[in-house]
Parts: C-alpha cells; structure tokens; sequence
C-alpha cells in the first residue's frame, strides 16, 4: 500500500468496543506527556473550519477529542503540531479555498513537522480522496463525517506506523455516545437532535456525505441541555439538516414541537435557536409552540432557494411559490413581529429572466430581514450537475447584482424601523469593529453593537436602538428593568 493505509470499515459489519477510544485517547495522553517533558513544551493545534454550524459542531468536538490526548489550542496565526481542516463541499469555491490552503501549509508542515488532519463532508467523496492522497503529502489523516470519534485512533496509528492514514465510512455506525467538546463560546450552543437528510435536493449534495436522516433519542439531547445549563450556557441552536422533519425516522411525528415545549421547562436557559427548517415540513403544531415558548427566539430561517415554481420543482424542494406564501401568511398571523431570513440559489439550470423575475417578486413579498444569496454551483454526483441547461454565467451573475442590490435595499428600510425601539440583546462579548463598544444579538438574530456604563457580558439587557443598517444596529444600553425575568413585546 505504499506509505498509507486504507481503512474501509463498513460500520453495519464492525464496529470497535467503546473502550477503544478510551485507549487511543490514553496513549496519545501518554505520548504527548513524553513529548512535554523531553521538549519542555505542550504539543499544539489549530483548526481551519468551513461550511455551516454543523461543521462549527462537528470541530468543537474534534478540540474536545485533541484537548482530552493532552493538546492545547493555539490560534491561527501561531505555528501548530496538528492542523484539522473540517472541509464544506457545498459550493465550489469553498473546496477551491480549502485545496488552496492545505498547499499552502506545505511548507509549514515541512519545516515544523507538523501534521494535516483532513475531515467532513468533502472527504466524503472518493474523488476528493484520491487527490488529497497524490497531491498532498502533509495531509496525514483523513476522515470523513461518520467516524469523527475515531479521530485519536487514527491519529495514534500514524503517528506510531508513520504511514497516511485514510479512513471513510459509507454510513454512519452506533452512536458512540455524548463525545467530549471544547465550546468555542461562553453563553451560545450548538447541540444537534438530527443528522443527515432525506430530501435529496437536485442542487445538494448534503445527503451523499451526511447521510440518510437520523435522529437522536429525545432524552439523550435534553440530557446534554440539561448539562448545558448547568454550564452557565444562556442560549441553546438546535442543528439538523432539517429540524422540522426531527422524529420522523423514528416513527414519531410533531415531535420537535414537543421538544421545544421540554426545552422550555429547563431552568438556566434563557434563549432557543434553531436551524435549518424546511417548508414543506414546517406544521401548525411547531408554529404553536414558535409561540407558545417564551425561550423560542422570535426568528425562523425558512430556506425558499427560488421564487419560482418551475424552478422548485426542478430543485424537488416538494412545495410550490404559492404554498410558501401561505406558509409565511400563516406564520405572520400567529407571529406578526417575526424576524424571517431565507437562502436562495441564483443561475439554477434552466432559470429564465421570468424565473428569476418570480424570485424577485417572492422576496419584495415577503419582506426579509436577511436573506443569504448565492450563485448555483455544480456539484459533482447531484442530478442537477448533468443538467444540460446551465445558465451562462456572465447571465447569472448579473441577476444575482440584482437581487443582492434589491435585497440590501428592503433590508435596510426593514431595519430602520428599529431605530429608536427597545431590544433585548444577549451580550455576547466586546464588539470586534470597536473593542469600547459591546456586541450580541437581538432574538431576531440581529447584530448589535452597543456602549454601556457597566458590564453586561453574558446578561440579556435592554438596549435602545440608535442606528440601523442592513447588517447591524447601533444603540446603547438602558438600564432599570429585569429583561430576563419579563421579556418587552418587541424581540427583534
């Protein structure tokens, strides 16, 4: 096998006991201990993440794996024993960045020794693989999105046998249990109840890497809030593909409504997030308890990715423009002071200017707060890629000026309406454009960057609004009044 092993375990056949990664996770212990006191320095690592918040998730578990064999982190800028890329193949330009960065490294690894861990959904396919393996050396490790917990292991067999280790499951095995994590913020998150879809988008490749919809027992994920909580976490985000169909594989239905009203009987935690939901999934029971729940942040991320119905059902996204509308209709009845950002695709194969004229027409409707725009890419191995009516891409282009141009407008005067108005904002920190201010987020999902007389890192506060853009406000704290306990009408 050269200077690599292949490892293609078939989870379904062989699973490894739980002890075994209690071993490797020792024997890297052991080993790095070693190092610290023949080196007089602790062994290091940094990660290098793309993609959505379940690849942040996903890397918050891979420093809980690095942290628990004696690791410590170092930030970007310093040079690092181990580097972990975890990779995003949405988009082509995302794995364009993530090649261009592993070679970039090159020189780095060969001067420090240090070592490339390559893992998440690009790994997941074989093409992508087979060049890591010819044209990146440094890159040691591979794995993919099933087998995050056999990260030590893997490490441990290159770093004894020094030889490449590839390691990919086709599906995912047992759920090894609640693995260690390093979270990467003090207040905020992430805790995924679903993994994997079953929608199979034309445009997506989502389910070829994350696999078939499988979702964790309802106990398991408020065991792990519960603990959250008593963490000192303030806000909670549900992750999955799509939170709406959670319960589903389980012969369960409505049951992400009924997880929300559990989440709203744990104490300590203030706020709720969750994400992504799709349309043609999104029930009467779950705008209920959108309602019902006081902790339920007034905000849905409602992915349309077109405006037009041809379109959609190119995309097999199962609902049409009309009972999208609905859908928003129904849920502003129920939620009129609701915050509503969306994602769409501009250029999908096939879409004409009266198309593209449809999506347009959609997001004037609607009214978005946000809405995250992009150019459709190619994905190799989707039906949507050997389409034989790619829109060109000077057309594509140009229209998606367009929409970004009309977007920004509406979001803006959206945003005006706040300025002089009264949010409460979860501070989460000082504010990165100006380290005097303070920055968090409304339960609209809001940027707000404020002054304050006293410090309110980690409280849910009052916070006047001055200024408003399209992508932030500005304001000032108030004082007087327990936010927490009595929440004001308005949450944008």
């Amino acid at each position: 096998m050269g200077d690599y092993l292949i490892r293609e375990h078939h989870p379904k056949v062989e699973m490894l006991p739980s002890g075994a990664l209690q071993a490797a996770v020792l024997a890297m212990q052991v080993r790095n201990q070693a190092y610290a006191l023949d080196k007089g320095r602790t062994r290091t690592y940094r990660l290098d993440v793309y993609g959505c918040q379940m690849n942040e998730r996903d890397a918050e578990t891979c420093a809980g794996l690095l942290e628990e064999m004696g690791f410590t982190r170092v930030t970007d800028r310093e040079p690092a024993d181990i580097i972990v890329f975890v990779t995003c193949c949405v988009r082509e330009n995302a794995e364009d960045r993530i090649y261009g960065h592993i070679g970039m490294l090159a020189q780095e690894c060969q001067e420090n020794g240090s070592a490339i861990l390559a893992g998440g959904c690009m790994m997941q396919q074989a093409h992508v693989v087979e060049k890591i393996r010819k044209s990146y050396p440094q890159v040691k490790v591979v794995f993919g999105t099933h087998n995050i917990h056999r990260v030590p292991e893997l490490l441990h067999s290159w770093e004894t046998s020094r030889k490449r280790v590839f390691e990919i499951w086709d599906e995912p095995g047992d759920a090894p249990g609640l693995l260690p994590a390093t979270r990467t913020d003090p207040f905020r998150a992430w805790v995924v109840i679903a993994a994997g879809c079953d929608n199979y988008c034309t445009y997506c490749i989502v389910p070829h890497v994350r696999g078939r919809e499988r979702s964790r027992p309802m106990e398991d994920v408020l065991l792990e809030i519960r603990g959250l909580a008593g963490q000192g976490f303030k806000e909670i985000t549900l992750l999955g593909q799509n939170v709406n169909s959670y319960g589903n594989d389980l012969g369960k239905t409505d049951l992400f409504a009924a997880l929300l009203h559990q989440i709203e009987e744990i104490d300590g935690i203030e706020r709720v997030r969750f994400m992504t939901s799709h349309p043609k999934d999104l029930s009467d029971s779950l705008v209920s308890a959108m309602k019902e729940c006081r902790k339920v942040c007034s905000h849905l991320h409602l992915p349309v990715q077109s405006g037009s119905s041809g379109i959609l059902q190119r995309m097999n996204r199962k609902y049409t423009r009309e009972q999208y509308l609905d859908l928003v209709d129904r849920i502003r009845v129920e939620m009129p002071d609701i915050s509503l950002s969306t994602d769409l695709i501009v250029g999908f194969p096939g879409e004409s200017e009266d198309d593209f004229e449809d999506t347009c027409d959609l997001v004037r409707r609607v009214g978005y707060d946000f809405a995250f725009m992009f150019l459709y890419s190619p994905r190799k191995g989707t039906p949507a890629a050997a389409y034989s009516d790619q829109v060109p891409a000077d057309v594509a282009s140009a229209r998606f000026q367009r929409l970004l141009k009309m977007q920004t407008e509406l979001a803006t005067g959206k945003a005006k309406h706040l300025e002089g108005q009264v949010l409460e904002v979860l501070a989460e920190g000082h504010s990165k454009e100006d380290a005097a201010l303070y920055a968090g987020r409304t339960s609209g999902n809001r940027l707000v960057n404020f002054t304050a007389s006293v410090d309110p890192i980690g409280k849910i506060v009052r916070v006047r609004i001055i200024r408003a853009g399209a992508f932030w406000l500005q304001g000032e704290m108030m004082t007087g009044r327990n936010t927490t306990e009595e929440p004001w009408p308005n949450q944008n």
